[in-house]
């Protein structure tokens, strides 16, 4: 008997603190309506001193735990999608781990930038469909803020910080995840990367970004990706309730629906108040989604990403 992913819980956390176009202008040269224009963003959480990656995880983790009533030590495996770890080593996800008490089981990070939690999806779905394990904690974190140039008006209007958690766990209902596709292509590495490293420089670096070059391959690769997902368990754009793409900005999230045929009517976008979270952003978007009433059981979601590397890909799931 076949053995399929179904997605037992939701959960997402943002910093209280918050920066609006109108702090920013105080710090770059920029304003309001030019960030707006350009990004459709307004406002972006920001971490405090005191707040990890890991407790950004930890937070979104225990959302998903309560609002669902899953015992958490059902859990086998710990996955976090993240750029920004709070240390070179160990994982943040065995952070997570520690906290919650689940010795003895793996637990670890998947770095693939905005397209990390896509990646982890891809991961968990197959670690449970060939019955590895059955239960899975999957989250993406992330706080940018702290690897962002704030004296680069190009890029630190963009990012914003925040975590977002699934419960993945083994059903015998074809639900769930319905199909995963994963993609890379190392030749895009110099449009979107950190300009350090501990081995290339020993320092962490701050975020630099060729723009133009990720609005021009992100509308092709996110389109074709979710094409390929839903052919892949023999669906089509017209069967989507809600498309969920990662929240660059509203230029891409935009573009790309146009180019799919997807109605803006069933495009989330939560990049107006969170901005660009990345491997968070999807997560994060679908749980306060579901939480706000918008997205409801059943429903046919379409999610795609795409981040540096450059990494993309697309899931099709049924909430």
């Amino acid at each position: 008997m076949s053995i399929f992913t179904k997605i037992s819980g939701f959960g997402h956390f943002l910093p209280k603190k918050t920066y609006s176009n109108d702090d920013l202008s105080k710090i770059v040269d920029t304003s309001d309506e030019w960030i707006f224009s350009r990004t459709g963003i307004k406002q972006r959480h920001i971490a405090n001193k005191q707040e990890l990656t890991s407790s950004l995880a930890i937070e979104a983790a225990q959302d998903a735990i309560l609002s669902s009533n899953f015992d958490i030590k059902k859990i086998e495996c710990v996955i976090v999608a993240t750029t920004t770890p709070d240390n070179t080593f160990p994982s943040t996800a065995t952070k997570v781990q520690k906290f919650f008490g689940l010795n003895d089981i793996p637990s670890f990070d998947v770095q693939a930038v905005c397209s990390g939690f896509i990646y982890g999806l891809q991961i968990a779905d197959s670690f449970i469909k060939s019955e590895k394990f059955k239960n899975v904690l999957l989250i993406g974190a992330e706080t940018l803020s702290k690897i962002v140039d704030w004296k680069d008006r190009r890029t630190c209007v963009l990012f914003g910080d925040g975590a977002g958690s699934m419960i993945l766990t083994a059903d015998k209902k074809k639900n769930g995840v319905l199909s995963t596709k994963i993609y890379s292509d190392g030749k895009w590495m110099d449009s979107l990367y950190a300009d350090g490293g501990p081995s290339l420089n020993q320092r962490v670096g701050k975020i630099r970004m060729k723009g133009q070059d990720i609005f021009k391959q992100a509308v092709n690769k996110l389109s074709q990706s979710t094409l390929e997902a839903l052919n892949e368990c023999n669906l089509g754009v017209k069967d989507i309730d809600w498309f969920v793409p990662h929240q660059a900005n509203q230029r891409i999230i935009s573009s790309t629906g146009k180019k799919l045929g997807i109605e803006v009517e069933k495009t989330i976008s939560t990049v107006k108040y969170h901005a660009n979270t990345s491997a968070a952003s999807i997560p994060l978007a679908i749980s306060s989604s579901i939480k706000s009433g918008k997205i409801k059981k059943n429903d046919l979601l379409a999610l795609c990403a795409i981040g540096g590397g450059l990494t993309w890909g697309s899931c099709i799931l049924r909430i």
